[in-house]
């Protein structure tokens, strides 16, 4: 019994902790520099047009931040495009290094968008296909044919957990191969904000990993649910 305690306490932390830490590095960062020059929505905008990216648009969103390939739009959260903290400018020069990707023709990113968009659909199935057991084996008598259709759910729920995991690199090359030379050899951080940067840009990074865990939480608790149905 305690094994199995400690096994459940330890793929909690698996799952929840990636999640936990990345809010907490935003959170660390999040006070308000009166001595940076402007918000993460403005530097957005002078990075974009800097590297003569003007056709590409910079707009809130209550969903997280993120470029839109296929608009051309850079998205960020209020906080970060109205902030004037670290986390704000430094998150948004790591979604200005997705559209940096998108305009060097950066074939991971497009291989990564046609992927999440393949698993936002199939995510979306699967939460029907499961909501759908209890009627089908109730229609049909057949528990087999609710077990068949449990396993289909399943697999299409964890592909958004896989496609993310898959996808790091893109993340990864967002942040510390185009986000993090620009602020540093442009000047707009300290050499002591840069190296809080690294653990935003990090952070900002594995956000989508963070996430993957949490959906295979409540891929589990979709399990636990049925099992009671």
């Amino acid at each position: 019994m305690i094994r199995l305690v400690v096994m459940l306490a330890i793929l909690l932390g698996l799952v929840i902790g990636p999640h936990l830490w990345v809010q907490r590095v935003f959170a660390r960062h999040r006070t308000e520099r009166p001595d940076f020059p402007g918000t993460g929505g403005e530097l957005a905008r002078h990075l974009l047009d800097r590297f003569n990216l003007s056709h590409v648009k910079i707009e809130t969103t209550p969903t997280g931040d993120h470029y839109d390939p296929l608009t051309k739009t850079v998205r960020l959260t209020p906080d970060n495009y109205r902030g004037k903290s670290l986390t704000a400018v430094t998150v948004a020069a790591h979604e200005v290094g997705h559209a940096l990707q998108d305009a060097a023709g950066y074939p991971p990113l497009a291989e990564r968008t046609r992927l999440v968009r393949l698993a936002q659909r199939a995510e979306q199935i699967g939460a029907y296909m499961m909501l759908g057991i209890p009627i089908l084996a109730v229609v049909t008598r057949t528990p087999a044919a609710g077990g068949l259709m449990l396993l289909a759910g399943l697999a299409t729920m964890s592909l958004a957990t896989l496609v993310h995991l898959i996808t790091l690199p893109v993340e990864w090359d967002a942040s510390f191969r185009r986000a993090l030379p620009v602020l540093e050899r442009g000047g707009y951080l300290s050499r002591r904000d840069l190296n809080s940067a690294r653990r935003i840009l990090t952070a900002a990074a594995l956000t989508y990993v963070a996430g993957s865990m949490m959906s295979l939480l409540n891929l589990w608790r979709w399990i636990t649910l049925l099992r009671r149905a």
